[in-house]
């Protein structure tokens, strides 16, 4: 895990209501390089993760959900028989904050060790 990721992953989301703009591509160009994997789509950071089979996929999803729960940050997930694409964007500042790569770096801790 890189220090980047580390860091990212200790932190907290916080509550985002808009009036904030969004990160600029200068902001999310450093981030983007830490989180392995993950690309930029449009306004969102987007990774598939591949299982063995199903049953795994639906675990790492549900993992997923309880991270978002407690976060309060909640992604778009596509869940095929051994797939599942998360999707993080902010939807109150149009585009991507910080939150979206705390919760990135999080989903990556998940399948660390």
């Amino acid at each position: 895990m890189t220090t980047l990721v580390e860091e990212l992953a200790r932190k907290k989301c916080t509550p985002c209501e808009g009036g904030v703009a969004a990160m600029t591509d200068a902001q999310i160009e450093p981030m983007l390089k830490g989180l392995a994997g993950w690309q930029l789509d449009g306004l969102k950071i987007v990774k598939e993760f591949k299982f063995k089979d199903h049953y795994q996929a639906q675990a790492f999803s549900n993992a997923v959900m309880w991270n978002s729960h407690r976060e309060d940050h909640h992604p778009d997930l596509h869940v095929g028989y051994n797939t599942v694409k998360v999707e993080y964007w902010t939807h109150a500042v149009g585009g991507l904050s910080e939150n979206d790569f705390i919760c990135a770096a999080k989903v990556d801790a998940l399948l660390e060790g």
